[in-house]
């Protein structure tokens, strides 16, 4: 029965031990472990923390937004580039001034970018996008 309590005696004291680490923890580190990895911010109300919408260096912004040239970078130029499915190109002015025309100029076009147009979602995949960011874009891709 001696040889059995020995055998027990080392678990016992690895598992005492681990115990009491684990009781050292503070509540400030536990709060730490328990933070939220993020925060959903509703569109049209002010967001507390500043990530999202934040402009970033380099590029035109559009009133203290994101930059045209980012949008595009991130949003546009998978279909515009290469005026997939009859998307007008980056840069195509004459393609984007005879679109501009038919949907009654720039702000036509932004109005058709905030809905959708063909096989375009709504804001070309932009959703956090204003639409005076989403003009900017536009008018850095179409040259207008």
């Amino acid at each position: 029965m001696n040889l059995i309590m020995k055998m027990l005696a080392v678990p016992a004291t690895v598992l005492a031990l681990w115990a009491a680490n684990a009781q050292a923890t503070s509540d400030d580190e536990i709060a730490k472990r328990l933070e939220p990895v993020g925060k959903v911010c509703v569109q049209g109300q002010p967001c507390a923390g500043g990530g999202a919408g934040v402009a970033a260096a380099g590029g035109e912004s559009a009133g203290g937004g994101m930059p045209a040239d980012e949008i595009i970078a991130k949003h546009c130029t998978a279909c515009h580039s290469i005026g997939l499915l009859d998307a007008p190109k980056i840069n195509d002015t004459a393609a984007w001034k005879a679109r501009a025309d038919k949907e009654g100029g720039l702000d036509g076009l932004l109005a058709k970018a905030i809905t959708g147009l063909n096989a375009m979602p709504p804001k070309g995949t932009c959703g956090e996008c204003s639409d005076a960011e989403l003009k900017s874009a536009i008018q850095k891709m179409s040259g207008l």
